[in-house]
């Protein structure tokens, strides 16, 4: 599968949209039963919570993260991604528009 792109997908039209519009996504099912959200979160700082794991992948801008458990908060940027464990929430503080991808499992 390229990296670039989903083949032989299907997309939840309906948006999900969080924070009055300020982070919105698609979801995209596959054939396996897997589940991604692609979306794009405005500059602003947000709590998540979490059922399964996830892993979110920066597709463009940057994320300062605070996980949890941690004590410090974490930056990431294109190209890196970060795992946050089920049942659990994380903290976001978005300065430039973040593209992103989420995985489930």
């Amino acid at each position: 599968m390229s990296h670039h792109q989903f083949e032989h997908v299907t997309v939840v039209k309906k948006a999900n949209v969080y924070f009055d519009g300020k982070v919105t996504s698609r979801t995209v099912l596959f054939a396996d039963g897997s589940k991604k959200t692609l979306g794009i979160m405005l500059p602003g700082e947000y709590e998540f919570s979490t059922g399964a794991p996830e892993v979110m992948e920066v597709l463009g801008g940057t994320m300062k993260v605070l996980l949890p458990g941690a004590t410090g908060w974490q930056v990431f940027t294109e190209g890196q991604s970060f795992s946050v464990p089920g049942n659990a929430s994380f903290k976001l503080v978005i300065d430039t528009v973040a593209d992103y991808c989420c995985s489930y499992g």
